[in-house]
């Protein structure tokens, strides 16, 4: 069996069990919609509470949430990349007929982009300049702050609105891209900017806390970058230059990046790095601005070099192998592919697939797990951070392999 026939297999038994869900389930971050921690006023007062039970059911290996009640539920960034994996299977099956047999005709796909859009339309949040989107649950960081459910963020909001207008190039539905384009609004009138030694770095979401957090700003620089296909206002353009200008001066001489750029954030993982160069990425395709093509180049053989092994395993930090998260070979398709990369490396992402089907994915059931540790691995299918994501990026594999 190819490749290819492997890939094809596993997003077909992926797919059919995401639907077999509705697209609901639990999040490594779900820990305060438990029901029993809701109940008791005392917990939900205190930050370090929320700390512990946030960060105890994310590490704990057995899945906590049916005994204490975490119900499954809609994300909205987990149906964005439910979306844009229909739209990428919808762009497959055009370019490549005979995958109609596995996935569906166009017309069928065409149907399920429709109802994915419909679906994370219905959980944008209310009360802002644009379309944006948050997480179904409270989100407390450190002890610092608390991101209560639904507040929207840059990360969230780049993810769905680059999704609606994939499917607007689909369906010509001009409500899907009016919407992806007020996104752009959110991220110029509701984030705020800290200033840098050239330009700013957007603020993770429109309250204080998570303000210098690379990816966030290059994410809120790809959506812009991405609107302005559409629709060209120079303000666009401009603020996102800004926001790429700042995120360059902090790459560090290697190419890598840390996530932030306080002292406390200052690792370097995988798969953000992935985000970073998408986001530089869409800024440069948009402007051909030389600054930003050196600076991927730097940046991708820092990401190539130092997050695979020789094996095909994939690599949380730059510096140590565990823990292995489904995130990090997800990211390395879609980053080769947005990055133009894709056939240059495909022996290393043959490897890495090779190695992640056989390791990550349910052989029966087709979810695929979470992490892999060096002790006790964490094996529960979270529906947006394993599955959508994966769905997402093996859906983009078909795509991008010619």
């Amino acid at each position: 069996m190819t490749i290819d026939d492997k890939v094809t297999a596993a997003l077909k038994s992926l797919r059919e069990y995401c639907e077999g869900e509705n697209y609901k389930g639990w999040d490594p971050y779900d820990g305060l919609n438990s029901k029993v921690y809701r109940a008791i006023p005392l917990l939900k007062r205190s930050a370090m509470w929320r700390l512990c039970v946030i960060q105890g059911f994310k590490r704990c290996p057995v899945n906590l949430r049916p005994m204490l009640r975490v119900p499954k539920e809609h994300n909205a960034k987990g149906v964005g990349l439910f979306l844009q994996g229909y739209c990428n299977l919808y762009t497959a099956v055009k370019a490549k007929p005979a995958l109609a047999e596995t996935f569906g005709t166009l017309d069928e796909l065409k149907a399920k982009i429709n109802e994915a859009a419909e679906l994370l339309i219905s959980l944008k949040s209310e009360g802002y300049s644009g379309a944006c989107w948050g997480y179904n649950f409270d989100w407390q960081c450190r002890r610092e702050f608390l991101f209560p459910k639904n507040l929207p963020t840059v990360v969230a909001t780049s993810f769905c609105a680059t999704a609606l207008m994939s499917a607007y190039d689909i369906t010509n539905e001009r409500r899907y891209l009016d919407l992806a384009l007020s996104a752009a609004d959110f991220v110029v009138n509701d984030l705020h900017r800290t200033p840098a030694k050239r330009g700013f770095v957007f603020s993770y979401a429109p309250v204080a806390g998570n303000d210098t957090i690379i990816n966030a700003s290059l994410l809120a620089s790809r959506l812009l970058s991405k609107a302005y296909a559409y629709d060209p206002r120079p303000e666009w353009l401009d603020l996102a230059h800004k926001s790429v200008e700042a995120c360059i001066d902090a790459q560090r001489e290697d190419g890598s990046w840390p996530y932030g750029l306080k002292t406390v954030t200052s690792w370097c993982d995988s798969f953000h790095t992935g985000y970073n160069l998408d986001g530089l990425a869409a800024f440069a395709q948009a402007t051909d601005d030389a600054e930003t093509i050196e600076s991927i180049e730097k940046g991708f053989k820092f990401y190539i070099d130092n997050f695979f092994t020789e094996k095909g395993e994939p690599k949380y930090y730059h510096d140590r192998q565990y823990p292995i998260d489904i995130h990090c070979p997800g990211q390395l398709i879609v980053t080769a592919s947005r990055t133009g990369r894709f056939e240059k490396v495909k022996p290393l992402i043959d490897k890495v697939l090779e190695w992640t089907l056989s390791n990550m994915q349910n052989p029966e059931k087709g979810y695929f797990y979470y992490q892999l540790k060096h002790t006790k691995s964490s094996k529960i299918p979270y529906m947006r951070w394993s599955n959508a994501f994966m769905f997402a990026a093996l859906s983009e594999y078909l795509v991008a392999s010619k």
